[in-house]
């Protein structure tokens, strides 16, 4: 069987040409020679990580607490406490120049803060706040403008890069919608979840949970138009994009998920799906020393009452092939 990258590199020419179908290699669950990181809590229910190139972050869906480690080390501590700045859940997070960008989830809630000292930059609430919303995922542009999926409303939010960059005052600003998704792509469950940003700066790429579509938004025009993909990335969570590579973690399927996707974001391969030791409900997803850091958020027992698999709440580095 081809290894996926030389999956990727034969496909490439037909993927753009109109082909939508290849073979996928799917990996294995050997042993891992790299253990990862354990989050020091008992109850945490990790949803989003992070990294830098000194920390990893993660979050408490469970409370809202950010845990932060030494990229270098293998545990995570406390960093910003549960329930402080009215942050009582987590989900999305991101590392960017200095600023670490918490998402709140239904508490409609955005959080900037300080990488450096943990202080407050700014707390961004979403419009009628009275009305359902979850907000989770984030991405930075290379021009650092932060956009912010919501899984209940058809919107993105974007925080421009001078409010990301701002001296810290614990400012209180509301968000403000830039991109009106399609309403019909709007169903039951959880819809935009996961979302990155082009290298180049002109796109979106943000996967729905339910329906396993993944949409390409034009940040010049707001425009949205479905990738093809030869498979959907049913229940489709964190996504890191490297170069026209794109990894998806399929939560509940236990799945990591390799795409190849063709120079203009509109078409997109499968070309490997794999398990890995450890796999439990994988979420967030982060590059750190060549490393994918997965997180396992064990939400099957969050959500669905399922035994705890596991005391011990972790983050798996995996091997990005």
């Amino acid at each position: 069987m081809l290894r996926p990258t030389m999956v990727a590199v034969t496909v490439g020419a037909m993927l753009c040409a109109g082909a939508v179908t290849a073979p996928v290699s799917a990996a294995g669950h050997g042993h891992s020679r790299d253990p990862g990181y354990v989050i020091a809590g008992r109850r945490v229910f990790p949803e989003g990580v992070a990294a830098d190139g000194r920390f990893v972050y993660a979050t408490s869906k469970a409370d809202g607490t950010v845990y932060r480690g030494a990229v270098s080390g293998s545990t995570l501590e406390p960093f910003l406490p549960g329930g402080r700045d009215g942050r009582s859940t987590g989900t999305g997070i991101k590392s960017v120049g200095g600023r670490l960008l918490v998402a709140g989830a239904e508490t409609g809630r955005f959080y900037v803060y300080d990488t450096a000292t943990g202080t407050r930059v700014a707390t961004y609430t979403v419009p009628d706040p009275g009305r359902g919303t979850f907000l989770n995922d984030d991405a930075a542009t290379a021009s650092g403008d932060v956009y912010i999926t919501d899984s209940t409303r058809p919107v993105i939010y974007r925080i421009p890069a001078r409010e990301v960059f701002a001296h810290p005052t614990g400012a209180q600003r509301t968000l403000q919608p830039a991109i009106t998704l399609p309403a019909a792509s709007y169903t039951t469950g959880v819809n935009a979840n996961g979302i990155v940003a082009t290298p180049d700066g002109k796109a979106l790429l943000a996967v729905y949970s339910n329906s396993g579509a993944l949409y390409r938004i034009d940040l010049a025009t707001g425009a949205t138009h479905r990738v093809a993909l030869d498979r959907p990335l049913i229940n489709g969570d964190g996504l890191l994009l490297l170069g026209h590579t794109l990894y998806a973690a399929r939560n509940f399927d236990n799945l990591l998920v390799t795409v190849h996707l063709c120079p203009n974001y509109s078409r997109g391969i499968t070309t490997a799906e794999r398990g890995y030791p450890g796999a439990d409900v994988p979420t967030g997803l982060a590059l750190s020393r060549g490393r994918l850091l997965v997180v396992n958020s064990q939400f099957d027992t969050l959500f669905q009452g399922a035994p705890l698999t596991s005391p011990t709440f972790t983050i798996s580095a995996v091997p990005l092939r």
